[in-house]
């Protein structure tokens, strides 16, 4: 990772780096996209996402991650209960709604779009200035 790195800032070069290990997108990424299901539900740059994540999966799976130093952390961990869909049947509206805490009738019916969440913040979520 650390040659890529310096390649990248040597030559300017961009990656797409598809990872399930958050610490090392959160050292590696400038910006970041959060799918569920094969959507983007959240995307941003790093300090965006990880400061302040909007979706309601992305906060789940942010705060999953290990304190960076131990007993240091300050957030509860988000756990998900509900159906998990199959990715080749997925539900209708926000493909989310059925793990969802916040989900309300308007989610199983409609397909939120990215829209801006301040700078190059943008979240898929009918809902995600109320619950932020």
């Amino acid at each position: 990772l650390n040659l890529m790195s310096d390649l990248k800032e040597q030559f300017g070069l961009t990656y797409l780096f598809v990872s399930h290990d958050l610490g090392t997108v959160k050292y590696f990424c400038d910006h970041i996209g959060v799918m569920y299901l094969g959507v983007m539900v959240e995307s941003g740059t790093a300090s965006e996402l990880f400061d302040s994540p909007c979706h309601p999966y992305a906060r789940a799976l942010l705060s999953s991650m290990p304190a960076e130093k131990p007993g240091l952390r300050n957030k509860e961990r988000i756990r998900l209960t509900g159906d998990i869909p199959s990715p080749s049947q997925p539900p209708s509206g926000c493909k989310f709604h059925t793990r969802c805490p916040f989900a309300v009738e308007q989610c199983r019916v409609q397909v939120p779009h990215l829209e801006s969440a301040g700078g190059t913040h943008q979240v898929a979520c009918l809902r995600w200035r109320e619950i932020i």
